[in-house]
């Protein structure tokens, strides 16, 4: 069930909802912060600079997704890191022909709950075990563990969006199911501490987004449907 939108607050902006995958990870910071507490107050202090990490690494905030048909928005929050012609993998089934890439990275500060780019129909989930190299290298996108979507829309183009595992990731979350309707901006998972996330456009899409660009997850509209808009570029100001 989604949450309703709620007024901001002095506190809502500090303290955000937890995913579940986070509870555990925060016990377990919490507790060894404990431990060193009693084995050096200085230490105790750092684990507990460690545990806040923990929390907000975990945080699942609401996310305001725009609602005009045609609208693709970013999965991760993260830094536009790559755009370009690449062919997808071949287990999203989208065909041997190279489609426009969108690869946003994800640092460990980031919030690394991830949300569907589009609604429609989950048509494949592929999950393939790799390597653990870091998610910023463009190699990655082929050797690293990766979990790939494709989404059917419903004037019958398809998007497919891969979750790759980064050097300290070590779990990919993936919560929906192969068959199931998704809508734009509704969460599907999340990757545990770095990572990156692949979108590959439907064919004659352009990027709305540009190498550098800052995204939030459901919220920055990475290209347009209905556009004929060229791709964009940015300039540092």
């Amino acid at each position: 069930m989604e949450r309703r939108p709620h007024p901001m607050s002095m506190l809502s902006t500090v303290l955000k909802p937890v995913h579940r995958e986070g509870y555990r990870f925060i016990a377990i910071f919490a507790a060894v912060t404990l431990v060193l507490f009693l084995i050096a107050e200085p230490l105790g202090w750092i684990g507990a600079g460690l545990t806040v990490w923990c929390y907000y690494f975990f945080r699942d905030p609401d996310r305001f997704t725009p609602v005009r048909e045609g609208l693709i928005v970013a999965p991760a929050d993260g830094v536009v890191q790559m755009v370009g012609a690449f062919v997808p993998p071949a287990e999203l089934g989208l065909g041997p022909a190279p489609l426009t890439r969108v690869a946003i990275f994800m640092n460990v500060f980031n919030c690394h709950v991830n949300r569907a780019p589009v609604g429609g129909r989950i048509e494949t989930i592929a999950y393939r075990p790799g390597k653990f190299l870091n998610a910023s290298l463009d190699k990655a996108s082929e050797d690293n563990e990766r979990n790939g979507l494709t989404i059917r829309m419903e004037d019958g183009r398809a998007l497919g969006v891969v979750q790759i595992a980064g050097l300290v990731a070590r779990r990919i979350v993936c919560e929906v199911k192969q068959g199931q309707a998704i809508a734009t901006g509704e969460r599907f998972g999340m990757i545990r501490f770095g990572s990156r996330l692949d979108v590959y456009l439907p064919e004659g899409v352009a990027p709305l987004v540009a190498v550098g660009q800052t995204t939030i997850a459901g919220e920055t509209v990475l290209a347009d449907l209905a556009s004929d808009e060229g791709a964009r570029a940015a300039a540092v100001r």
